[in-house]
């Protein structure tokens, strides 16, 4: 009986912490992996606002012979735990960027600005040393100049909290 009530003290106090734990720290940086038509490889920081909210920046760029741009993206997040060390968020944010194309076969180029508005899903999973996984679905509109008027941008993050 003695065992059952120590193993039933020591359950409600783990859910006792897990409820109060921190779920966002107060920052991270790395790098996020990107695909679709996203830049490929961003640098990637997070800021934490509070335990549950956080802003991510993302600057991607990409230098070609002919082609060269850059895009930043600014998220505002919701975090949300789903169990120890794993979390999901959403959020909405903006893209702004340039891009300059000069084709060295036809002499022709074109240069320009754009702005998108964005969103982001995702799960995360953070290790007690620092490290966090991340894979978000990133939905972009293009707002003014934007070439495509909606690209789709699937994710895997690598970061460090600290």
């Amino acid at each position: 009986m003695k065992k059952l009530f120590l193993l039933s003290a020591l359950f409600i106090a783990g859910l006792a912490m897990s409820a109060n734990a921190q779920v966002v720290k107060d920052h991270a940086i790395g790098l996020r992996f990107g695909g679709g038509s996203g830049f490929g490889t961003e640098v990637s920081y997070q800021h934490g606002l509070s335990d549950l909210n956080r802003l991510e920046f993302d600057l991607g760029l990409i230098s070609h012979s002919d082609y060269t741009a850059w895009g930043l993206t600014g998220i505002y997040q919701w975090v949300w735990p789903l169990g120890e060390g794993f979390n999901w968020y959403a959020g909405p944010g903006a893209k702004i960027g340039s891009w300059d194309y000069k084709s060295s076969y036809t002499g022709s180029s074109s240069s320009g600005f754009y702005l998108a508005v964005a969103g982001d899903i995702g799960i995360e999973y953070s290790w007690p040393f620092g490290l966090q996984l991340g894979l978000d679905m990133r939905p972009e509109l293009g707002l003014v100049n934007h070439g495509d008027s909606f690209d789709f941008n699937l994710g895997l993050g690598v970061r460090y909290q600290f």
